[in-house]
């Protein structure tokens, strides 16, 4: 099959024809329809994370199931289908508690180290999977814990967002902080993440919803998901404006870009006993200065790093999926372009300028 791979930490993404295994046991083999480019995965492509290359990255994938294992039974062939990479096992203390996304053996919806690797290059040398999905590709064999239904009239340009961009953004407002009617509420950088948690606020029931980046064209865009105010950093001082607008800050800021110093705006934003929560992926070793008795103690604040919004896909996706389809959550004006699979480091190059929200492969 064909699929966009990256061959070294600071590549660029190229199309390759790779090889896909057949589903074993808990595995399903999707036939991708859409799948979108987060930014998480060039931030793997740049720094690495720890993670094992040549890789094939991609994790925001929306299908139809083509095959199942012996073991599967939440799906059949011909369901549609959104992807999450969340992993986890479903009998871990985390999991039982509905915290499943903080799974202590994410690694068992994995193959094993001496089982034949889902996906490979063609002379058989080795290609990591990220995240157990590997979405920039044709096909797609996942564990079945990291699929979720959705209805078929939604599109699969919209429906691959659900189990990222969506569950990240929407779910920190709505599982993690527990945004309720009548808060007040910060979000820093409104690319697709960040749109998706203006939308999450507005379903909460926010009254104040600020948002904040250096780009004009996206302030302007975050006015259709919810917000009610925008402030380009780049042009004034947006710890000071957010103060000004709320009278003292705001109950809950939220930092989806992933640098030092926008992760301490966030906490500087939030009011006493409000809360600052990191979304953004910070470069590994960053370390935040943080004033622990005139912030945190005396201030009565709280700093809380977000895994996936804190979601569990199999409720969530579904739930959004339906808000879609009731008008009430704005997945197309995320979508800034459809792409073929052979413009994925085009696409990237573009997201790094800060001019779009969200490319889609939706041609292989």
């Amino acid at each position: 099959m064909k699929a966009s791979v990256i061959e070294e930490i600071g590549g660029k993404f190229v199309t390759k024809n790779i090889k896909i295994d057949t589903p074993k046991e808990y595995e399903v083999l999707i036939d991708v329809k859409a799948s979108g480019l987060c930014h998480s995965d060039l931030h793997v492509a740049k720094d690495g994370y720890g993670t094992p290359f040549p890789a094939l990255l991609g994790h925001e994938i929306a299908g139809v199931v083509l095959a199942i294992g012996d073991r599967v039974t939440e799906f059949k062939v011909g369901d549609h289908v959104a992807a999450c990479l969340i992993q986890f096992c479903g009998h871990c203390e985390a999991c039982l508690s509905g915290k499943t996304y903080q799974c202590q053996h994410q690694e068992e919806t994995l193959r094993g180290a001496n089982e034949a690797p889902r996906v490979q290059y063609e002379d058989g040398s080795p290609l990591m999977q990220i995240y157990g999905i590997g979405g920039f590709a044709e096909q797609v064999l996942v564990h079945q814990n990291q699929l979720a239904l959705i209805p078929e009239g939604i599109p699969f340009s919209r429906a691959c967002i659900l189990g990222c961009g969506t569950v990240t953004g929407a779910g920190a407002m709505i599982n993690t902080a527990n945004i309720k009617a009548g808060d007040t509420v910060a979000v820093i950088g409104v690319g697709g993440v960040g749109l998706n948690a203006i939308s999450g606020a507005k379903i909460a029931g926010a009254t104040t919803i600020i948002a904040i980046d250096l780009q004009d064209s996206k302030l302007d865009l975050a006015l259709k998901f919810g917000a009610t105010h925008s402030i380009n950093s780049g042009k004034e001082d947006a710890v000071a404006k957010v103060h000004e607008i709320t009278s003292g800050g705001v109950d809950a800021a939220f930092e989806v870009i992933g640098l030092k110093a926008t992760a301490e705006q966030a906490l500087a934003m939030a009011k006493m006993g409000g809360g600052a929560f990191l979304i953004g992926l910070q470069k590994p070793g960053t370390k935040l200065e943080v004033a622990g008795m005139e912030q945190l103690i005396s201030q009565q604040k709280r700093l809380q790093g977000v895994w996936m919004g804190s979601s569990n896909l199999k409720r969530d996706i579904p739930m959004y999926a339906k808000l879609y389809q009731e008008g009430r959550l704005n997945l197309d004006d995320l979508i800034s372009q459809e792409i073929p699979i052979d413009q994925v480091q085009e696409a990237y190059d573009t997201l790094e300028s800060g001019s779009i929200a969200r490319s889609v492969i939706t041609s292989f």
